[in-house]
Formats: C-alpha cells, sequence, structure tokens
C-alpha cells in the first residue's frame, strides 16, 4: 500500500483498514510460533501499513483541529 492510496481513503475506510491489518499482523505472529510463515518480510509490509494508516488519521485530525481554531 502507498500512501497515495492512503490519501483516498475516508476516515472510515482507514479504521477497517487498521483493523484488518491487525488481524493480519496477529495471524502472521501465530504462524511464526508454530513455523509456517514463508516470508518474514509480511512483517514489515504489515507494521509500516498499520503506522502510515496511523499517520494519515493523525494529519487529518490536526488539520481538522486547525481548522476549527482558524474559524473560530
Amino acid at each position: 500500500m502507498k500512501s497515495t492510496e492512503v490519501h483516498n481513503f475516508n476516515d472510515e475506510e482507514i479504521s477497517v483498514e487498521i483493523d484488518r491489518l491487525k488481524k493480519k499482523q496477529f495471524e502472521l505472529r501465530c504462524q511464526k510460533v508454530t513455523d509456517k510463515i514463508e516470508d518474514t518480510s509480511q512483517f514489515k509490509k504489515v507494521r509500516r501499513d498499520i503506522a502510515r494508516l496511523y499517520t494519515e488519521r493523525r494529519a487529518r485530525q490536526i488539520a481538522k483541529s486547525e481548522d476549527s481554531e482558524v474559524t473560530a
């Protein structure tokens, strides 16, 4: 997932995607314990995708609060 894709998500889609990736991260950890994981690079990819989504959500919160301060 690229940051340009994340910018196109609405707030609800970001929350849904975070939940989906958190579940995937948990499944990867379970596979690691049972030695069934084939592609260990997935850990890094999922972790970074989650961070991208959190960053975009926080940037929107900051932008929204700045807009409300300007209008107030």
